[in-house]
C-alpha cells in the first residue's frame, strides 16, 4: 500500500503544479497576454512622449518667434509696453 501511495502523491502534485502553470494565476497564457499589453502600452507611451516633445518644441518656437516680433516692433515701430517710458536718443555724427 505504501509503495503505491508515494508515486501517486507525487504524480498528483505534479498534475496540480502543471495545472497551475497553464490555468492558474500567473499562468503562461496570462503572462503572455500581459507582455503583449505591456508592449502596446509602451509603444503608445513612446508615441505620446514624441508628441509631447514636438508640442513643447512648437511652444518654444512660438515664444521665441513672439519675442523676435516684439523686438522688431520695438526697433522699427517704436512699440512701447504699458507702464514703460520711451526715450529716444539722437546721435550726431561728427
Amino acid at each position: 500500500m505504501g509503495s503505491r501511495f508515494i508515486p501517486a502523491l507525487l504524480i498528483t502534485l505534479l498534475l496540480v503544479l502543471h495545472a497551475q502553470l497553464w490555468f492558474g494565476r500567473g499562468s503562461v497564457p496570462t503572462v503572455s497576454g500581459m507582455k503583449q499589453e505591456l508592449a502596446k502600452l509602451e509603444h503608445s507611451n513612446h508615441e505620446a512622449t514624441l508628441r509631447n516633445d514636438q508640442l513643447a518644441s512648437e511652444v518654444r518656437d512660438l515664444q521665441e518667434g513672439l519675442d523676435m516680433v516684439e523686438e522688431l516692433a520695438r526697433q522699427n515701430l517704436g512699440m512701447v509696453k504699458p507702464n514703460e517710458v520711451f526715450v529716444q536718443i539722437a546721435q550726431t555724427r561728427p
